[in-house]
């Protein structure tokens, strides 16, 4: 193909000794390099004038380096398409292209923005700290509406995207106005991620669950780890992961135990004999709490919860800072008290009690061993 008298006349005398579709190509390739060396220089020159005290401009030029990179590259290869010796068809193909390429940028764009702007808020508040109520609700409702609203641009991006051909334009715009079985399919198809999605926010709003908080989840006790835009990550307390949904926590009933506060109150439960002093108990728990570096100096007691024909229940309270202190502190007061029983009080353990009958005529004969309880253990006679 000839080329134009209104191209320039450097592409005019190219085009004499290489094809036309080279010559397009060589301009185009040129154009995307330059813009390449200008992206780097420019960001180069940047951040050297900026110096390396400033951080968080520093972090920002590197978050949005592909993103301008490739819109400097898309302006290059548009502000010379209209020069370059291309028939009408193929320049509409890729002027067509670049406008898939621009949509799909500014939906990276947003995408980055709404992710500057979650971080640039999340990095206000610690939730490394004792008290991190304040700071576990609005980590929690950032972190859960920034995957909704990336799930919402990231959907509509790629509808613009396709809508910019004219075929599938046309598809969509039949498939969205039609009742039939193909609307009915993607209808379905697409619940899981609309509830998941709608899920997020009521979780975000609401706030049932935070990160950090302590759960009891289908009967195992954990902490919420991650909160996706599908799923949720539960930490369980020997380090395995539970992953559910996002709504379950809508539609299932679970056990929160850092709902209102972080703070927690610890129970231990164990059976004693009748004979066991109470008192001493009660002042070996104040001791042994006294010299713990996880109580939080708030609750300690301990009472006789219940009774059974054998022995008595022990509850023993104690209240921690967090959830995972208020574990650490119930083994704490666990093994301390045993050991202080069985060191102190040895009779008053739990123990099987058993009366023998005719005595005296079994006394007779000490040949034959003892009678002993259904347990092993020799009986006690009462």
């Amino acid at each position: 193909m000839k080329a134009p008298a209104s191209l320039p006349w450097w592409i005019r005398d190219l085009g004499h000794y290489l094809p036309s579709w080279l010559v397009s190509t060589l301009v185009l390739v040129a154009a995307a390099a330059l813009a390449l060396i200008f992206h780097r220089t420019i960001l180069r020159v940047i951040r050297r004038f900026i110096g390396p005290d400033h951080v968080f401009i520093q972090s920002l030029i590197s978050r949005v380096f592909g993103a301008t990179r490739f819109a400097l590259v898309l302006a290059a290869v548009a502000l010379v398409l209209p020069i370059v010796p291309l028939s009408g068809a193929t320049t509409l193909l890729i002027a067509q292209a670049l406008a898939i390429c621009f949509t799909l940028l500014i939906g990276w764009a947003s995408l980055m923005a709404i992710e500057l702007a979650g971080d640039f808020y999340i990095g206000r508040f610690k939730i490394d700290l004792a008290d991190n109520l304040l700071a576990r609700k609005h980590v929690t409702q950032v972190r859960v509406l920034r995957r909704a609203a990336e799930t919402v641009v990231m959907m509509i991006t790629i509808a613009v995207a396709l809508m910019s051909i004219p075929q599938v334009r046309q598809f969509g715009v039949s498939l969205i106005a039609s009742a039939g079985a193909a609307g009915i399919i993607v209808g379905l198809a697409a619940r899981p991620v609309l509830t998941n999605l709608i899920a997020g926010v009521q979780i975000a709003i609401t706030q049932p669950i935070r990160i950090g908080d302590a759960v009891v989840v289908e009967n195992e006790w954990g902490w919420i780890e991650e909160i996706t835009g599908t799923y949720i990550v539960i930490q369980i307390w020997d380090w395995r992961r539970m992953i559910v949904p996002l709504s379950y926590f809508l539609q299932t009933p679970f056990q929160n135990w850092t709902r209102m506060s972080s703070e927690l109150i610890g129970s231990v439960m164990f059976w004693v004999d009748y004979t066991t002093p109470v008192e001493a108990l009660r002042q070996k728990l104040s001791e042994i709490v006294e010299n713990s570096k996880l109580w939080d100096r708030r609750v300690v007691n301990l009472q006789v919860s219940d009774v059974s024909e054998n022995a008595m229940q022990i509850r023993a309270l104690a209240s921690a800072r967090n959830s995972q202190d208020v574990w650490d502190l119930r083994c704490e007061m666990r093994e301390k008290l045993i050991a202080f029983m069985q060191e102190s009080y040895p009779a008053s353990l739990p123990k099987q009690r058993a009366e023998v009958q005719g005595f005296d005529e079994l006394s007779r004969r000490p040949a034959n061993p003892p009678p002993r309880a259904a347990n092993g253990h020799k009986a006690v006679a009462n």
